[in-house]
């Protein structure tokens, strides 16, 4: 059985947690979230906790009971406190700004790159080269960040380009002569 599994997954105050079926559903004050529960995994809520555990002793069933814990774990606490992502823009004339459910990014090409915000997302730029992404889907605000760092990656000799706030990148020495 999985590590992670074994964990029981606490539900804090002002989040409602049920189950209909396979369906699993957490409301809380930023949304609501829907999940399917996988065939080979049982839950079982005992009142402010939930519990996971196989339904047999296969391998899939045992790491899937801790794919379906951290699931549930990332839905409850996205719709308790949510999550955020912060990306920085590093770049002589590169700037970011938010035009209605746009995103207007200026990184060095010929044209501006319009990115088109999904649905549940929030993005602000509080300054021109911040851009901060928020929303209650771990899985959308991450993937929302990596596709706006795909524009612009930073490159390895003078680290210009898109990068999360923690990111560290390695540098190279320049072609001596």
């Amino acid at each position: 059985m999985s590590r992670v599994a074994k964990n029981p997954v606490v539900i804090p105050a002002g989040v409602e947690f049920g189950m209909e079926g396979d369906e699993i559903v957490a409301k809380g004050p930023r949304g609501a979230l829907t999940l399917t529960r996988h065939p080979l995994v049982k839950i079982e809520v005992q009142g402010q906790q939930v519990l996971f555990s196989a339904c047999d002793d296969s391998k899939t069933a045992g790491a899937m009971s801790g794919t379906m814990r951290a699931l549930v774990q990332n839905a409850v606490i996205g719709v308790h406190s949510g999550f955020e992502k912060r990306l920085k823009i590093i770049g002589v004339g590169y700037r970011a700004k938010v035009q209605g459910s746009e995103l207007n990014l200026t990184l060095g090409f010929s044209h501006p790159v319009l990115y088109k915000v999904p649905e549940g997302i929030v993005v602000e730029t509080p300054t021109p080269t911040e851009i901060v992404i928020k929303g209650v889907s771990k899985q959308q605000v991450g993937q929302a960040a990596a596709n706006i760092r795909h524009y612009r990656p930073p490159e390895p000799y003078k680290g210009k380009g898109v990068r999360y706030v923690d990111e560290h990148v390695v540098r190279k020495q320049a072609k001596k002569k």
